[in-house]
Order: structure tokens, then C-alpha cells, then sequence
């Protein structure tokens, strides 16, 4: 499943739902700070005179400047979201002014329109692979011939070799006066900004956070959680558990947030998804062609949209 969470529980449900949330991925962790604490209160009940007290301030000061660190990287990881569904909303675009420019500018008889149109669809597919590192000429497959799937098989990167087929035909058209040198260009400047997007959703997944700094934050998340029951267990007694447990859940929870977003076209619940969009595409170009049995768009099941 490559969900992404469209429709929010109401207010109340929010603070026991575990769709969409990060809890199941840090809960071990959580655990683990809670069982200390827990651990640390018996044996201060039982020697109340063998623990010193420790002053709350230094764990203050520590707990500020971490949240605002993992703030840093969690608006750095959602930067690097937000542009992965800028890109694909241009993808969309480009798609559906494409499709009305081949309409456009061939004669209606022209078997350039369907073709070009269906090679956008399968288009569509490869670059959701590409991205998620998946096969994708199964779902692509049906959209291109024989011969166009058996040069494809080899290829690392098939959305660029199915760009490059488009272009071709544009240039054939144009050397064959099917298009003026303007309408020629119209095309070829819809191809090149599909490719730029195309490019930007590689640089998105190819260009991790830099390592140094997520490892930082890794890091002083597990020394900041480990030391807050040694910290509050000598003021808070029995209680400290519950309060290093919600602090934990909102430290390590960011953190694990933000290893959501960092890559966006993955398949975490949180991710885009890619298959709904790619989906949108390819209605939009079928009715384009003038395909009366369309498939259905994908609906978001239990909130969760695939």
C-alpha cells in the first residue's frame, strides 16, 4: 500500500488514532524510556537517601535548543515534500496542455494523437517507478506496443526514453509540414518542462539531508530521552514515567516524522500518492482521446488515499 493521509479523524478520535500517525514506528523507543523511568522510581522508593537530586534547569536548556534543531530538519524534510507535489502537479499540467496541443494541431485522423497521447500515460507510470524503484512496465505495458516495451526493457531510465520517442515524432511531424515551427515549439517546450520536473523529483530522490546532520539529531534525541528519568525521578517520583513518555513520543516522533518526508515518493503513510496522481493523468489524456469507458479514480479507503 503507498498511502497518504486525505481525511483527518475528528478532534477527539485525533488523540487515539494510529492511522497516519508515527507512534507504531518510535513506540519500542518510547517503551524503552518509560521502562527506565519506571525502573528508576522503584529504586528511589525503596532508597529514598541513595539518589541525589539534580536541578531541572540544564534538561531545559537541552530540551530547547533539540526542538529547535529537529524543528530546522523537520521544515527542511517538509520543503523537500511540498516540492515533490509541486513537481508532479506540474507533471499534471504539462500532461493535459500537451494532450490538448497534439489534439490541436494534427488532423483529426492523425494516428500521432493516440499514440503520443498513450506513450504520456505510460510516461506517467515509468516515472512513478523510477522514483519508488519499482519495475513499472507491467502497469505501463498496456499502453505501449510490443516493440516499445521490448526497447524499453533494457533501459535505466524509461521516462527519458519515452520523451525522447515523443520528441522524435515532433521533429517528424515538423519535417513533414504537419506543424509550423511555432506549433513545433509549443511541443517541445511541454516536453522540456515535464523533463525539468522529472529531473527536480530525481534530485529530490538522489539528494538525502546531509547525513552529519541527521545523525546528529539521532543521536542527541537517544541522550536527551535516556537522561530525563535521571533528571525529574528524585522530584516526580512515579510519575516520571509518564512525563519522559510524552517527551520522548515528541522528540523521537518528530524525528521519525521527519525521516517520512525526507523522501517523499516512498511508501510510508505520510508519502505522496503517486498512484492516485498517475491515475488522474491517465483518465484525463483517455478522455482526451475521446475513451468513453474510463477507469475509475482511486478513492481514499478508511481516509487513506493510495
Amino acid at each position: 500500500m503507498h498511502p497518504m493521509i486525505v481525511k483527518q479523524p475528528n478532534r477527539a478520535l485525533m488523540l487515539f488514532t494510529l492511522r497516519g500517525s508515527v507512534l507504531p514506528v518510535i513506540l519500542p523507543k518510547v517503551s524503552l524510556i518509560m521502562a527506565i523511568s519506571t525502573a528508576l522510581a522503584i529504586v528511589l522508593h525503596a532508597h529514598p537517601h541513595t539518589y541525589p537530586e539534580f536541578s531541572s534547569v540544564p534538561f531545559t536548556l537541552f530540551g530547547l535548543a533539540l526542538s529547535i534543531f529537529l524543528g530546522f530538519r523537520n521544515n527542511a524534510c517538509y520543503d523537500r515534500w511540498w516540492e515533490g507535489r509541486k513537481l508532479w502537479g506540474a507533471v499534471v499540467v504539462e500532461m493535459r496542455t500537451l494532450a490538448r496541443d497534439v489534439i490541436a494541431f494534427l488532423p483529426a485522423a492523425h494516428p500521432g494523437r493516440t499514440h503520443v497521447l498513450n506513450q504520456c500515460i505510460a510516461y506517467a507510470y515509468l516515472l512513478k517507478a523510477r522514483l519508488r524503484d519499482e519495475e513499472g512496465l507491467d502497469e505501463a505495458g498496456g499502453y505501449l506496443s510490443a516493440q516499445e516495451h521490448t526497447t524499453l526493457l533494457p533501459m535505466r531510465n524509461r521516462p527519458e526514453a519515452i520523451l525522447r520517442s515523443i520528441m522524435e515524432d515532433v521533429a517528424e511531424w515538423g519535417r513533414q509540414g504537419l506543424l509550423s515551427d511555432i506549433t513545433k515549439m509549443t511541443l517541445e517546450t511541454r516536453l522540456h518542462a515535464i523533463g525539468a520536473a522529472q529531473g527536480g523529483c530525481e534530485r529530490i530522490v538522489s539528494t538525502s539531508t546531509p547525513f552529519a546532520y541527521t545523525l546528529l539529531l539521532h543521536r542527541t534525541a537517544w541522550i536527551f530521552c535516556l537522561l530525563l528519568p535521571f533528571g525529574f525521578v528524585s522530584t516526580l517520583g512515579f510519575a516520571t514515567p509518564l512525563l519522559t513518555g510524552v517527551l520522548a513520543y515528541t522528540f523521537f516522533g518528530l524525528d521519525a516524522l521527519s525521516d517520512e518526508l525526507e523522501q517523499p515518493f516512498g511508501l510510508h503513510q505520510n508519502d505522496l500518492p503517486l498512484n492516485a496522481i498517475v491515475r488522474g493523468i491517465e483518465i484525463d489524456l483517455l478522455e482526451a482521446q475521446g475513451v468513453q469507458e474510463l477507469p475509475e479514480a482511486l478513492a481514499p479507503i478508511n481516509g487513506v488515499l493510495t
